[in-house]
């Protein structure tokens, strides 16, 4: 789609400096933007790129100073980060912008349907399923039976949605997340066999979730997985059977997270952490990448780390610092030893 500087200008509520009916096409870095390209300027240290760059628009903040002449048309708003973000959302509703139900596809005679709402090629929507107003359901996704979707949900393809699960409104679910398969429950035999423990129970994705891909989050063996509210879960996750996840925790990449275990509200969680099951982590816990969390964490809004963790975030690294200077200081040990041996023999 084309827009002209203008339009840009009255969206942003931007003043224009420079051809106003100059058209664009597509949006890019400022560094690497070619003509029909909209672009931004907000960190100091591109602004060499302002006077290069190839790019029909800039948006720059209303204070910038020109220390030379610029080829773009510029639009000058109060912040220009913020304002390039909200484009970047227009432009990703426009790209994502489908309604209907193509074919081949399969939905349930069942199925309750909203409105305004996009089925793509291969997908299966189950018996009593629910899809929500102004939703999008992209091809090969499944959806099985009596799942409730909300409105304005976005699952992206390729995702599996298990029996009775429940997603809230404005959830986003990227490729590949597998949510309510079966939790790992499995009952230890006489004869060293093990016998598998039926996974009845569902998961609950609350309102404004986003769930990465290839994540997948297991059912509850009895009662919910829950995901509560605003969390923002990465790719590569794996959150066992009844596990709660706090609102507005965000987690990063290949994180696990065993049975039973809550994580509290506005917590944040680096990559490759790893979580033992049934214990509790307080609110507004930090955890550095790679930590193994093996007990409670009761103090609230505190950094840890380690592998298992067993201190605060600053310390672990004093110890990590430390660790690279071993070698010297066995080094130094051994020629202090050898110098108490040598006053040993002096005093005797």
């Amino acid at each position: 789609m084309q827009f002209t500087a203008q339009q840009i200008g009255l969206l942003l509520n931007g003043t224009i400096e420079g051809d106003p009916l100059v058209p664009v096409n597509q949006l890019a870095k400022i560094e690497e933007a070619k003509p029909g390209s909209l672009s931004f300027l907000a960190n100091p240290k591109y602004e060499q790129y302002l006077y290069t760059t190839e790019a029909s628009v800039v948006i720059v903040n209303n204070n910038q100073v020109l220390a030379e002449p610029v080829k773009a048309t510029l639009i000058r708003v109060e912040n220009a980060y913020s304002a390039f973000t909200i484009l970047l959302e227009k432009y990703n509703t426009l790209k994502l912008n489908k309604t209907g139900i193509e074919q081949p596809s399969f939905v349930h005679p069942s199925a309750q349907i909203g409105e305004n709402v996009y089925i793509g090629a291969f997908a299966y929507i189950g018996q009593n399923a629910k899809i929500g107003n102004n939703s999008k359901i992209y091809p090969q996704v499944f959806i099985a039976d009596d799942v409730a979707v909300g409105d304005n949900v976005t699952i992206f393809p390729g995702v599996k949605i298990y029996f009775d699960c429940k997603i809230g409104n404005n959830v986003i679910i990227h490729s590949g997340a597998i949510i309510g398969s079966d939790g790992f429950g499995f009952a230890p035999a006489a004869d060293g066999t093990y016998t598998k423990i039926s996974q009845i129970g569902n998961v609950i994705v609350e309102d404004d979730v986003e769930i990465g891909s290839n994540t997948t989050i297991d059912r509850a063996t009895m009662g919910s997985t829950v995901i509560h509210k605003g969390a923002k879960l990465d790719n590569l996750l794996m959150i066992a059977h009844n596990v709660e996840i706090g609102a507005n925790t965000v987690i990063a990449a290949q994180t696990g997270i065993s049975g039973s275990t809550k994580i509290g509200d506005n917590c944040v969680l680096g990559g490759q952490v790893g979580i033992v099951g049934h214990i509790s982590i307080a609110r507004g816990s930090q955890l550095m990448a790679k930590s193994g969390i093996n007990r409670n964490i009761t103090e609230e809004g505190k950094k840890w780390g380690g592998i298992p963790f067993f201190t605060g975030y600053m310390e672990n690294l004093r110890i990590e610092a430390a660790v690279t200077h071993l070698p010297a200081m066995e080094k130094r040990l051994v020629e202090l030893e050898k110098i108490i041996s040598e006053l040993r023999k002096d005093v005797h």
